[in-house]
């Protein structure tokens, strides 16, 4: 290790230390929703803290031509009844998006329904958002944490799936396990959102290099484009990487695989140039919509667990700037031939 890298490593990880102290400051999360200053920040990327702000939001979206999922905030819960909660919230959600003939989609992560407090409670807790969202014809997928979860997340969505086969998982490109668990999910005909990756893994279990994680994700996203998944387990690919992007589009246009046997997943309020431009092109863009109280301790500890997160986000504002000030050239943003 030379002194360069030491220090920038120590620079990390105090980075890292102070987002994750921020986390636990819920008052200035409160102040961060009232001042000038940070509000529209916060509203970019959260659409609110209550369900009727939710609803609002994904009609505009449904508008505008995207379809959505939608996140309950919370995670990391530490009492039972804070499961049970959450469980609660999620079947309320799917009603209303029932009621008002939006789209029946719902993500959730396993730590928030009680994963780290015992599993059979999760399970109970998964089972009866499961249930709720068959009775509606709801889509239920469950999000991916840190590597830790892995085996655990999988195994209890199989445990579960019986009550809404058309459930789905998502895998991380940078996690060097994850070709083994996407040839798995093609066998199971499962629904897989593939992204990136954003926990901040060890060298010996994830890729740590950009080069080296998008080229696990075009490689694993050319095997689920590839694969003959039935259409109505399309596979999810969960980028705001143009470059990523049109690879995927490329490769599918060259095997005759038309634009409606998968789809492009994004963040609300990332990259919304990228999302406008594909939907124009005739592509199914998904946005991801994340609302509810505890959208700040979210946000600040996405930021900790990988610092490069926070220059994401920053050039995505940046990038998509730009791009309302001159239009961009046809083909802009493409990859070269070859």
């Amino acid at each position: 290790m030379t002194l360069r890298s030491g220090a920038a490593g120590l620079g990390e990880r105090g980075f890292r230390a102070g987002l994750t102290w921020l986390s636990h400051r819920r008052a200035l999360g409160r102040l961060a929703t009232r001042i000038p200053v940070t509000r529209p920040m916060v509203a970019r990327f959260v659409v609110g803290q209550t369900l009727d702000e939710a609803l609002v939001a994904i009609e505009r979206l449904r508008t505008a031509g995207y379809a959505t999922t939608v996140d309950v905030l919370g995670e990391s819960v530490t009492a039972a009844d804070s499961a049970i909660a959450a469980a609660d919230r999620y079947e309320a959600t799917l009603q209303a998006l029932a009621e008002r003939g939006l789209d029946r989609n719902v993500s959730m992560k396993l730590t928030q329904m009680g994963l780290d407090i015992d599993v059979d409670l999760c399970r109970a807790t998964v089972e009866r958002v499961f249930r709720a969202a068959a009775e509606l014809g709801a889509f239920v997928r469950i999000d991916m944490e840190d590597h830790t979860k892995t085996d655990a997340t999988l195994d209890l969505w199989r445990a579960v799936r019986r009550w809404n086969p058309s459930s789905g998982v998502v895998i991380q490109a940078a996690l060097r396990r994850s070709p083994a668990d996407i040839e798995r999910l093609i066998a199971e005909g499962a629904p897989v959102r593939l992204c990136k990756g954003a926990y901040n893994e060890p060298a010996s279990i994830a890729f740590r290099e950009r080069a080296a994680i998008d080229r696990a994700y075009v490689d694993l996203g050319v095997r689920l484009l590839r694969a003959g998944i039935p259409a109505g387990a399309r596979p999810a690919f969960a980028t705001h990487d143009g470059r990523i992007v049109e690879q995927l589009i490329r490769v599918a246009d060259g095997d005759g695989i038309p634009p409606d046997a998968y789809e492009f997943q994004m963040l609300n309020g990332v990259r919304r140039d990228l999302q406008a431009s594909l939907v124009r092109r005739g592509f199914g863009v998904r946005v991801y919509v994340p609302y509810g109280t505890e959208w700040y301790p979210y946000f600040m500890r996405r930021l900790a667990e990988r610092p490069a997160n926070v220059a994401f986000m920053l050039r995505s504002v940046v990038k998509e700037g730009r791009g309302r000030r001159q239009p961009p050239k046809p083909n802009e943003g493409a990859p070269p031939p070859g």
